[in-house]
């Protein structure tokens, strides 16, 4: 892994309104990490994901994507640089196809460029988009839903693949297969920060992690040393 982290959270603040979303989260991903954040429902695990992909404006700290500061530059602009995000609930496009909603992914690649590569790794990774190429996004079930916004997201080719809550809504069976397909796209080298209410599960998943209470960042480390962390046990883990 870079000694130079790909993504620097420093301090970052963040309100709805007068109410304080995020007070003071600091994090880092290096290059090749899968990096887990976890807390309870509220916490700011999403806002940070937001905050970072320059959906959701900061009132203070810093945030640097390839060493550089990314405040103010605009969402559509980040996925150029090569960061996308998995949104909270798919958010597909239900009206569209697979196939539509997949090229919609690529919408910031050069112009003319080829997709069929693309499209033949994504179909690789998730054969049941293959099958359901043709059918409209909303005809899918919730995992199926959620194998087309991780399809969607790489699309883009990213750099960076922030993925919120991936479990959520979706059945066991298919949550295994979007971890293991998670944890491919790691080995491949993709670099991933996971924000996911199943606490074990992401930390199963990654190399390091980080706890959020209340909009702050409080406890920091290895996850197999969190894991076993008794503060993080009681709170998150049910032991």
């Amino acid at each position: 892994m870079s000694h130079e982290p790909i993504l620097s959270i420093a301090g970052i603040s963040a309100h709805y309104g007068a109410i304080r979303a995020l007070s003071d989260v600091s994090l880092e991903v290096f290059p090749g990490e899968i990096v887990s954040l976890i807390g309870a429902n509220g916490a700011g695990k999403s806002t940070t994901l937001m905050c970072i992909s320059g959906i959701k404006d900061i009132s203070a700290g810093t945030i640097k994507f390839l060493g550089k500061s990314i405040q103010g530059v605009a969402a559509d602009q980040l996925v150029r640089l090569g960061l996308a995000q998995v949104p909270e609930g798919r958010k597909i496009f239900p009206r569209l196809t697979v196939k539509e909603n997949l090229e919609l992914g690529a919408y910031t690649r050069q112009q003319g460029a080829s997709l069929t590569s693309d499209f033949e790794r994504i179909f690789t990774l998730f054969p049941v988009l293959a099958e359901r190429c043709t059918q409209l996004g909303g005809t899918l079930s919730g995992g199926e839903q959620q194998m087309l916004a991780i399809g969607r997201a790489l699309m883009s080719q990213p750099k960076l693949l922030l993925l919120d809550e991936p479990s959520m809504g979706i059945a066991p069976l298919l949550v295994k297969r979007i971890f293991e397909t998670i944890s491919l796209l790691n080995k491949e080298g993709m670099t991933i920060l996971l924000v996911e209410q199943n606490a074990h599960a992401a930390l199963e998943l990654s190399h390091r992690g980080y706890v959020i209470e209340t909009g702050a960042t409080t406890i920091s480390d290895k996850s197999s040393v969190l894991l076993n962390d008794p503060r993080v046990r009681a709170a998150y883990l049910g032991h």
